[in-house]
């Protein structure tokens, strides 16, 4: 395990970057994530999007008016072209680091291919940290695989899984598989929506 975790570090990510194998990129915000935002009255909320890659999600977020988003990455690479792509936004905050060293307090924490990214070692972790940055009735909402991969990443993870998983830190207001997936991904993808409990 501890050679596998290695290979998962900064230099692994950043490679990806630069040889431009980035598979999980779908090129534009995922329709269930669309679809939430589409959904949110007050656009003045914290938002955090963690592992973001290439922030569609928060280039989506952007265009529709939010105030205070924040992204993290452990990519250099990728993180330098977000300053460029974003640098006379006010609006967003792009920090290069270690999700699980960040702090900070936010309203609503968007899951996009982070947490499949991952070790499986790494999950109870994952949890536990994101409760901790989280407001009080703060919320963790995206999508999570309902399925099993060779190897990875992307790791494979099921609803049972994660009803295990997270029980003890939020309340599952929502896991449902997502019925407007882009096609590739149709009938592997729950959406979920858990408030910190």
């Amino acid at each position: 395990m501890a050679s596998n975790e290695k290979r998962l570090d900064q230099e692994f990510w950043n490679n990806l970057y630069i040889s431009q194998d980035t598979g999980w990129d779908l090129g534009q915000v995922s329709p269930p994530i669309k679809e939430y935002i589409d959904t949110l009255k007050n656009k003045n909320i914290s938002i955090l999007i963690p592992g973001c890659g290439n922030s569609h999600e928060a280039e989506y977020l952007l265009n529709q008016g939010f105030t205070d988003i924040t992204v993290i990455d452990i990519a250099p690479i990728l993180v330098e072209s977000l300053q460029k792509k974003f640098k006379s936004n006010p609006n967003i905050k792009i920090i290069l680091g270690d999700f699980f060293e960040h702090q900070g307090k936010y309203d609503l924490i968007l899951e996009q291919t982070f947490f499949c990214a991952l070790l499986p070692s790494m999950r109870q972790k994952y949890v536990l940290k994101m409760q901790q940055i989280l407001s009080e009735n703060g919320k963790l909402v995206g999508l999570l695989f309902n399925k099993t991969f060779e190897g990875g990443p992307p790791f494979a993870g099921s609803q049972a899984e994660y009803e295990k998983l997270f029980k003890n830190n939020f309340d599952f207001l929502k896991m449902k598989l997502c019925q407007n997936s882009i096609k590739p991904r149709a009938n592997s993808e729950l959406f979920i929506e858990f408030q910190k409990k």
